[in-house]
């Protein structure tokens, strides 16, 4: 069982959903008994900050049951969901409302929203801060959907001063809509020529902005999927000036490589691009020096129509990659293929995403948490095939792969879940603490 960083031996006694204490194994437990394999170790369940739940609007594409039973067979115990690709997107506090009653009934593990920052939404953030999201969520270059527009620089300014005011958080994607328009972007099957379109330096310089604008107006601010290692000096540097930022990324920066991905294969596409494996090994040394301080699914998915379109030109397929239920195990096996161990992957994947939105009581294993666990299996393997994935969309970038261990039992507050029971949908809509 991981209790803070160390791997111990021992018994957890539940109280009302929280766990009331961390007893030695040989604790004599009254009740119901949760046991566990001794090829299995018990860790914090996973709190993932970074879900496209795309309901209601575009269903189709994923929504609150696919996504939390994903979730739930992954290891995650608690999502945050993302402010775009649901109609109405939550922009305002009527788009919010709409989520929370499409979420309601819904729900095999907990569930919170993030608000986002749009041209022309500014008075809409303090009423949405008030009715309890996260933090609102911008872009600098166009997001894909026609409901979320980036904001400009002015804009990006106006929000941030408004975003410190509250003393909220501010999460961005990072790239540079100036970079990217005169980035060559011509129709290509090549993934070398996607990764061209979306190159390196429109990462830096929007990452540049935000720290500028956090420089000049004290927000926090916390950059979304970093994928090039190249802007990592600057995030380093603006941690020693003490500015307030945080970083993320992603399982399929850690676990993917540009060079052996194949040409017209949408399912690799994402925003910012898989970079190459000097790259990856760069975004690994981050994590473990602190410079990166979290790992997100960023779970992006799409139909098959919107992944396929162009067929194969990849400047025209949706941009995303699904890994909801995948994530924890993918990145549990490449960090002990680097001699990295557990206690460090469920720090960035529990711990401190759950510190970034507050949710102290999640993504640790201690006397008065929620009693939110996973079971990982290192003896069991897990091959991942797309269509046995509960992701609602048979598409994933890492279908046919096969990893040595998986999550084999959820716990939510207690509750041991089982998603072939609908009764078991006990998930909460959480608020901003």
């Amino acid at each position: 069982m991981l209790v803070g960083d160390e791997l111990v031996a021992a018994t957890l006694t539940l109280h009302h959903g929280r766990i009331a204490a961390v007893e030695p194994f040989e604790h004599e437990a009254d009740g119901l008994v949760l046991q566990v394999p001794d090829s299995a170790y018990v860790v914090p369940g996973v709190v993932d900050t970074h879900v496209h739940v795309n309901e209601p609007g575009r269903t189709e594409w994923e929504g609150f049951v696919s996504a939390t039973e994903a979730a739930a067979l992954g290891g995650a115990t608690t999502l945050v969901d993302m402010p775009l690709n649901a109609v109405p997107p939550t922009t305002t506090l009527a788009g919010l409302r709409a989520k929370q009653e499409a979420a309601a009934g819904e729900l095999m593990v907990d569930v919170g929203f993030w608000g986002g920052a749009v041209p022309g939404n500014l008075p809409d953030l303090e009423p949405l801060w008030e009715a309890g999201v996260f933090g609102f969520k911008c872009f600098l270059s166009p997001s894909g959907v026609e409901e979320f527009p980036p904001l400009d620089p002015t804009q990006f300014r106006l929000a941030l001063a408004e975003v410190a005011r509250l003393d909220a958080l501010m999460i961005v994607h990072a790239e540079d809509a100036a970079v990217l328009a005169a980035a060559p972007s011509a129709p290509s099957r090549s993934y070398r020529a996607f990764v061209r379109s979306r190159p390196d330096h429109a990462e830096v310089a929007a990452i540049t902005q935000v720290l500028d604008g956090a420089r000049e107006t004290g927000a926090r601010v916390h950059v979304l999927h970093l994928s090039s290692a190249r802007a990592l000096d600057a995030i380093a540097a603006a941690r020693d000036e003490g500015l307030p930022v945080t970083v993320e990324t992603c399982p399929h920066y850690l676990c993917f490589a540009a060079e052996t991905i194949p040409d017209a294969a949408p399912q690799f596409k994402c925003c910012p691009p898989i970079r190459d494996s000097g790259n990856r090994e760069e975004l690994w040394s981050a994590l473990r020096a602190g410079v990166i301080d979290a790992v997100v699914s960023d779970h992006s998915p799409a139909t098959a129509e919107e992944k396929q379109r162009g067929g194969g030109d990849l400047q025209l397929a949706w941009g995303g990659v699904s890994g909801l239920q995948v994530g924890f195990s993918a990145v549990a096996q490449e960090a002990r293929r680097r001699g990295i161990g557990l206690a460090a992957v469920s720090r960035w994947m529990s711990r401190n995403t759950a510190d970034l939105v507050g949710l102290t009581h999640k993504g640790r294993i201690e006397p008065g948490a929620d009693a939110d666990l996973a079971v990982y299996d290192t003896g069991v393997d897990f091959r991942i095939e797309a269509t046995r994935l509960a992701h609602r969309n048979p598409i994933s970038a890492y279908d046919g792969l096969r990893y040595g261990g998986r999550v084999t039992r959820t716990v939510v507050r207690g509750n041991a879940v089982d998603v072939e029971r609908p009764d078991h949908a006990w998930g909460r809509q959480l608020r901003r603490p």
